[in-house]
């Protein structure tokens, strides 16, 4: 990602103008994840604040997973599947599974995941139209959304994690 184009929405090489839009947002917000979590150690990553909190890293991990689930959704019409599932099930729907099995690693680990994850999203998007983002399809409580919807909301989903994480991650600092 180009740091120098970040406070820039514009066309982007590689990608249709309004792509290229949706990817400037996203590349914006990613930025700023990532800058959130910038140094933290295994033991911030795996800190719960209460019994129903999530971790940190619970927490970058369900964007990606996110991420993913919306892929599957957006690029190949379809929910998860089998293998996908048992990756990221856990880390989409968080709660006491993630808490419990999401725990130890450390942030190189979280940082890759969502790098691969978002490689593959980049690469998929680079192979569509602007029209695309126009395709209405079914999506919550009956109701339709096209694709230009369902990317934004894998980025406001983001959004609202990273403020959760920054909430985490100073109380981890002052417990450490």
């Amino acid at each position: 990602m180009d740091d120098r184009r970040l406070f820039l929405i514009s066309d982007l090489p590689g990608f249709t103008p309004q792509i290229s839009r949706l990817v400037s947002m996203m590349n914006y917000v990613r930025f700023t994840s990532l800058s959130t979590v910038e140094g933290l150690e295994t033991q911030h990553l795996d800190y719960l604040h209460d019994a129903e909190s999530n971790s940190i890293g619970a927490l970058l991990l369900h964007i990606a997973s996110v991420e993913v689930a919306y892929q599957a959704a957006t690029f190949y019409s379809r929910g998860l599947n089998d293998e996908e599932r048992r990756k990221w099930d856990v880390a989409l729907n968080l709660g006491a599974r993630a808490r419990s099995e999401i725990r130890g690693y450390d942030l190189d680990f979280y940082l890759e995941k969502l790098e691969q994850v978002r490689v593959k999203t980049l690469t998929e998007l680079s192979k569509r139209e602007d029209r695309w983002l126009e395709q209405v399809t079914p999506f919550w409580g009956g109701r339709t959304a096209n694709n230009y919807f369902k990317w934004f909301h894998v980025f406001e989903d983001e959004l609202n994690h990273r403020g959760q994480i920054r909430w985490l991650s100073s109380r981890a600092l002052k417990r450490s």
